[in-house]
């Protein structure tokens, strides 16, 4: 499916602008009508007055309004689903999620400045495939090989600190996991970017590097943070309400540790990318995978959609001559139901 005009969704904003004003109306009425009279005089004088009715009539006009922002909107639907023929490059993200992510020593933290990074080198992407991994102490598998780049930014967007429960960073394993990412024996435009700060607390990230490039994996770096560090803060509600602090109650300072990812970088015949500047990040990503030779791979996709408008602006117009020609006025099976103990 895909909505052809997504910023006509504000337009929703109007349903709880009609049901304010509706409440706010029977308020006002409830008072005038007290000062009148009181509420048993009021039943004699308008017997067939419906509060249920009044309802109604507010949420077939709310329906009304949706079903009208929904065929402004104009969602297709894709009707012709074909196998194409594309060339590309397997990429595979693997991002830093723990703790010191969250140092802000580059704006607005390392987490959101590497998802930014990634965000931005999918964008200038055109054929090839990407994944993604979220690791700390341990890796997890985000998101398989695919070509839906909206799923992978999806998916990157809802990546946070707390998604692992095993803190510390451990590389040796998003290494170890990207390598089950990639399916065919024979390809040799394997690449695996691993977005951190370089710090690593497990073992072995350098020899599994190499093992890697010899199974036709190329790995880049890309490091995110200050040489000099930051503390890590720690809030609440979006409010700094401390700092992380070491067994002797020390502030930790984490650093950017450009060795570690060099080394990786150099071991899988890769380069190390400094992830201070976006746009220079983008272009030497863009540059490199362009060098690289391009593998032919089947995908599956919609080459056909149909407008869905005509349904929506269909029952919005049905619901607005509902809303014109429903009385405010009890009828004759809403009195034998009833509602709201009206009849009392």
């Amino acid at each position: 499916m895909q909505l052809e005009e997504k910023i006509w969704f504000w337009a929703l904003g109007i349903i709880p602008v009609i049901i304010l004003f509706f409440f706010v109306l029977q308020i006002w009425k409830h008072k005038a009508q007290n000062r009148f009279a009181d509420k048993k005089l009021l039943k004699r004088l308008s017997p067939n007055r419906s509060l249920f009715k009044s309802i109604l009539k507010i949420v077939v006009l709310s329906l009304a309004f949706a079903c009208l922002t929904l065929a402004m909107v104009n969602p297709k639907i894709g009707t012709k689903l074909e196998t194409v023929k594309r060339e590309g490059v397997d990429i595979v993200f693997a991002v830093d999620v723990s703790k010191s992510m969250l140092a802000e020593d580059i704006a607005p933290n390392r987490l959101e400045k590497s998802k930014q990074l990634v965000t931005q080198i999918i964008n200038n992407l055109a054929s090839d495939r990407v994944g993604i991994i979220a690791y700390a102490g341990k890796a997890f598998p985000q998101l398989p090989i695919t070509t839906d780049y909206a799923s992978a930014k999806m998916f990157l967007n809802n990546m946070n600190t707390d998604m692992l429960s095993s803190q510390g960073t451990a590389i040796d394993e998003a290494i170890k996991l990207a390598k089950t990412y990639f399916d065919d024996e024979q390809q040799t435009n394997r690449v695996l970017i691993i977005i951190s700060d370089g710090e690593d607390h497990g073992e072995g990230a350098v020899a599994l590097a190499e093992e890697a490039n010899k199974e036709g994996i190329r790995i880049f770096t890309i490091g995110v943070g200050d040489v000099k560090g930051g503390p890590i803060p720690e809030k609440r509600n979006g409010i700094i309400l401390n700092y992380k602090k070491d067994s002797q109650g020390e502030t930790v300072i984490t650093r950017l540790n450009e060795e570690t990812l060099k080394n990786i970088a150099a071991e899988a015949k890769g380069a190390y990318i400094n992830g201070k500047n976006t746009s220079d990040v983008v272009e030497n990503i863009r540059e490199i995978l362009n060098k690289m030779d391009k593998t032919e791979f089947e995908a599956k996709q919609f080459s056909e959609y149909k407008d869905q408008f005509q349904w929506f602006l269909g029952f919005g117009i049905f619901f607005l001559l509902l809303d014109i020609f429903l009385l405010e006025r009890k009828t004759a099976w809403l009195k034998k139901l009833n509602l709201f103990n009206e009849n009392l």
